[in-house]
């Protein structure tokens, strides 16, 4: 009783407590019983007295779903008759009850016959027990009814700690229980405020069986009340999902194909299509055409094969889709997209001919289908085209409204290059221009100029570029003369702009006599005043005009070094972000790559002053200064020249520059070594340096390793092993190289395993773990000769086994693939030479590592991770064989039968040992994905399983 008035003290606390501090608290000790085996008793107890009032019900009821769903296990076996003979008080109890708390109940119900066999229920299972119950007590059919609801729902719930043989069992008891629950329902038909309900059930049921006979289904009651309902504006919602469920038993994978299912379809189809009148009834409720719009769109979707044979009924059921598609709210509209993409992949695909045999035949036939459906794309570009439209009230708009515009425009976008794979790109573009010549006609001034619907048409035509082809000569020559006559409106030239872009690749093949590039390049420049969304989409476009373009603008080199250093410098009104101005280095690093090598030379020096100056000014000021510059005006500048080293690709030329820089990159690496953006910018420009350079790179690369095998030991930057794994892969198979590369190795490693010597220095340094196990991983493909005989491999494999579990997922799996990596490597014949050696390491340290890795599949490490670990136990199972059965065994030998089972195992240990054998790694993970999920179950387990298995204690030990 003491608990029980704490409970309702603290329940009172949470709700009403004026002081926030206490609400807190007492919701961190509400918390924290739930968790309690004395929650069983208190929770049941204030359940079923009286005086209880909502919010304590709603708490205890919540608790106990939870406590049945989860903690089931902790109770004696004998306790589940007074359980659930407790519950199935309380649910006759709410049955005019607060509808929360019954829902919660019935949910606990539903856990509980997952837990228990069916004979526990008398024999026929918890359907039968609920039909002799309903039988006997008439009056509480209500409570009942959500109870027959919620148990298919149940079946595939996660939250209910059952292992998954008893959840695969529990889900063929309830399917052959179908018929008796639908029975049930039919039986309460007859009661008219119990109908919504029924249909529900009956969506419920549908869902989780779909062995039904079409025939049975197509005169059942239910069916038709279901159909008969959908004239009702009360059941209405409930009835177009009960409808919902039935299209798609149509077709789902065991329904017998479209064929078996045709008596059903039959009486859905027709009365779908009755309600089309509905969807232009102003006098509907916008809910109720949603709804209606929805069975349209599911229909759609589901019969598209039937649709795609372009009969008279399936061409009703176009019309029917276009008039969902024409309606005025986006909303109900779109819910017609995926159709539309579905149909065309269906029309276009050649596998949707196969069945008509030849060649010739389904050439025929698709062009056949192509023409019928010709009309209702052309009419559907017209539909969706001016949805794009900007509103006149834009600017108030909410963040979120500008979102969801966003969001419509890219939507419509889908759904225009859907219509050119059935049109064709012209065609489609054709429609789109007449549009865009009507908005502009009626634009007369820009006074009173009307520019949405002309920036509407623009973005629609730019939407669709990939799909026109470079040689089209009727349309955009028109379009590219009517764009410098648009009128000026900052969100119409943003369009202008992303246009002039889009169409990149069709500016270069445009015949030279149109002399259509300069007037666009004047525009881009416009935009790049304009403001920053202007300045924005001009600098991307620049950036696609000049990689495209780039032979046309090598007599034009000056203006276009005029417009990048305007630009970079911040000066001349240009309002380009220092981001996007990363789109015109790109550009101007295109253009200098097609350069003569005596030109290019000059043109690269030009591209990158900007960016080497400020650094030199910055350097020539002293040691002190270059310290205390924030670091944001160093990187900016540093990143301009990881751009530039990474796209001018003329490597000699970039070697020679990279040369005369490094004085300036140096004394930002003695300098600002202790600043971790700087070094990361620095180290990614060195990157692409290394990458585009290669072995043109000379002294200068001896010099960079020197730096940075220096710096990494007194500041620990993650960056160097990252730089130093580029270094690797360039040069790891360059014997040349070998000393050079043999002394980073080792300096690197060496100062790395201090580093990370528990799980916990792990956990604190995630960007070094990742960037270690990534270079050596590196090291294994690139210099296995100068890796692994090394000193430092054997203390690499131990610092590896501490970090396993560690749950930075990048760092995780940069662990696991240096194993497997490892493993596959003594598995190959590539590998022969090193088998000795790592048979030497791994062997000693085996059975620690199966341990650790099994510690992780049952609950180390979050179950998305399972994969990569059993690809890792793949690896030592195929490379160690019956040694690793061995450990297997010895590991999970150590887990309590509390928590896994005899026969799960077995189970596991069969298919590791099938593995072994050389049968299919699906297999393997699917065992491993179901060992998982029994050791994770619950809390308590998960906890039995890693107190078991305790693979942080395994640090550094190794097995003789």
């Amino acid at each position: 009783m003491d608990l029980q008035n704490t409970v309702k003290e603290a329940l009172n606390a949470l709700y009403h407590h004026p002081d926030d501090a206490v609400r807190v608290r007492a919701d961190r000790w509400l918390q924290e019983f739930q968790h309690t085996i004395d929650a069983w008793q208190v929770a049941d107890s204030l359940l079923h007295d009286s005086s209880s009032n909502i919010e304590t019900l709603i708490f205890c009821s919540q608790t106990l779903r939870s406590k049945v769903q989860r903690d089931f296990e902790e109770l004696p076996s004998e306790a589940f008759r007074p359980l659930r003979d407790s519950l199935y008080a309380l649910l006759k109890n709410l049955n005019k009850g607060p509808p929360k708390v019954r829902t919660q109940i019935c949910i606990a119900v539903a856990a509980l016959a997952v837990h228990v066999s069916v004979e526990e229920w008398g024999g026929g299972g918890i359907v039968n027990w609920l039909s002799n119950e309903m039988k006997s007590h008439p009056e509480f059919i209500p409570s009942f009814l959500e109870l027959l609801t919620i148990l298919p729902q149940e079946v595939h719930s996660y939250k209910i700690a059952a292992r998954p043989e008893r959840r695969r069992q529990y889900e063929r008891e309830l399917i052959s229980s179908a018929e008796v629950a639908l029975t049930l329902l039919t039986a309460c038909l007859g009661f008219h405020e119990l109908k919504e309900q029924v249909l529900e059930g009956f969506a419920s049921w549908l869902r989780l069986s779909h062995g039904i006979p079409a025939s049975t289904l197509a005169s059942h009651p239910l069916v038709h009340a279901a159909v008969s309902c959908l004239s009702s504006d009360q059941l209405l919602d409930a009835a177009v999902n009960v409808i919902s469920e039935l299209i798609h038993y149509t077709v789902s994978g065991s329904s017998g194909g479209i064929s078996a299912q045709l008596p059903l379809i039959h009486v859905l189809v027709p009365r779908v299509m009755g309600l089309k009148d509905q969807l232009r009834d102003s006098s509907k409720d916008e809910e109720d055409v949603k709804a209606i719009a929805r069975l349209f769109a599911e229909m759609g979707d589901s019969y598209v094969d039937l649709i795609a044979t372009g009969t008279d009924e399936a061409m009703l059921i176009i019309q029917a889709l276009l008039e969902v598609a024409s309606h005025p709210e986006f909303d109900i509209s779109s819910m017609t997209y995926n159709f539309w993409h579905i149909l065309q992949v269906n029309l276009t695909r050649r596998d949707s001919y196969e069945s008509y045999g030849s060649e010739a035949s389904i050439e025929l036939e698709k062009n056949r289908r192509i023409q019928i459906f010709r009309s209702p794309f052309e009419m559907l570009v017209s539909l969706v085209s001016f949805r794009v439209e900007y509103p006149e009230d834009y600017q108030e708009l909410s963040e979120e409204d500008h979102k969801d515009f966003r969001h419509t425009r890219y939507a419509v976008s889908d759904v225009l290059i859907d219509a050119t794979e059935v049109l064709g790109g012209e065609p489609t573009l054709k429609i789109l221009f007449l549009k865009l010549v009507q908005a502009v006609g009626n634009c007369r001034n820009d006074e009173t100029c009307k520019w949405q619907p002309v920036e509407a048409a623009l973005y629609c035509i730019q939407a669709i570029a990939k799909s026109i082809s470079t040689k089209e000569a009727e349309i955009l020559p028109q379009v590219m003369a009517l764009i410098p006559k648009l009128p000026h409106q900052l969100r119409l030239l943003q369009t202008v702009c992303t246009t002039i872009g889009a169409y990149s690749k069709w500016i270069d093949s445009a015949p030279v006599e149109l002399s259509i590039l300069p007037p666009l390049v004047d525009i881009l420049t416009r935009g790049m005043s304009a403001s920053e969304d202007c300045a924005a989409a001009a600098a991307v476009a620049f950036k696609y005009i000049c990689e495209d373009c780039r032979k046309k603008f090598s007599g034009s080199l000056d203006g276009l070094f005029h417009i990048y250093h305007i630009a970079i410098s911040g000066e001349g009104g240009y309002k380009v972000s220092s981001d996007d101005s990363m789109h015109l280095v790109e550009a101007l690093s295109a253009v200098t790559t097609e350069l003569l090598p005596e030109h290019a030379k000059k043109a690269l020096e030009l591209i990158c002053m900007p960016a080497i100056s400020p650094l030199q000014e910055i350097i020539n000021q002293g040691g002190a200064a270059l310290q205390q510059v924030p670091a944001r005006q160093l990187t900016v500048h540093i990143d301009r020249l990881a751009c530039i080293f990474r796209n001018v690709n003329l490597p000699e030329i970039v070697a020679d520059a990279i040369q005369r820089f490094w004085p300036t990159l140096k004394a930002i690496f003695d300098h600002r070594a202790w600043d971790m953006r700087t070094m990361e910018s620095l180290c990614r420009s060195c990157k692409y340096a290394v990458r585009t350079c290669g072995r043109f790179m000379g002294v200068t690369i001896g010099a960079m390793l020197e730096e940075i095998q220096a710096l990494y030991q007194q500041h620990n930057q993650s960056c160097f092993l990252y730089l130093s794994s580029e270094v690797i892969k360039i040069f790891g198979s360059d014997p040349s190289c070998a000393t050079y590369l043999r002394s980073l190795i080792e300096t690197l490693f060496s100062h790395t395993i201090k580093l990370l010597m528990t799980i916990q220095d792990f956990t604190a340094r995630p960007d070094i773990a990742d960037d270690c196990f990534l270079l050596a991983s590196r090291c294994i493909r690139y210099c296995p000769d100068l890796f692994l005989p090394s000193s430092i491999f054997p203390s690499l494999i131990d610092c590896s086994m501490i970090g396993i579990t560690i749950q930075h997922r990048d760092a995780c799996k940069s662990i696991l693939t240096f194993l497997s990596d490892v493993f596959d490597l003594a598995n190959s014949s590539a590998g022969d030479k090193y088998q000795p050696l790592i048979n030497d390491l791994i062997l000693r340290r085996g059975a620690n590592l199966t341990r650790i890795l099994i510690a992780s599949i049952t609950g180390a490490l979050p179950s998305s991770r399972i994969e990569e670990v059993s690809y890792v136990l793949l690896s030592l199972t195929r490379t160690y064989g019956v040694k690793v059965l061995d450990w297997a065994k010895e590991s999970i030998s150590l887990i309590p039968p509390t928590a896994i089972t005899e026969a799960e195992c077995s189970s596991f240990l069969k298919a590791l040992s099938d593995a072994a054998s050389g049968s299919s790694s699906s297999s393997l993970t699917d065992t491993l994905e179901e060992l998982s999920d029994v050791c994770r179950r619950n809390k308590t387990v998960q906890d039995i399983v890693q107190g078991a298995l305790r693979p942080l204690d395994l640090n550094f030990t190794t097995v003789a």
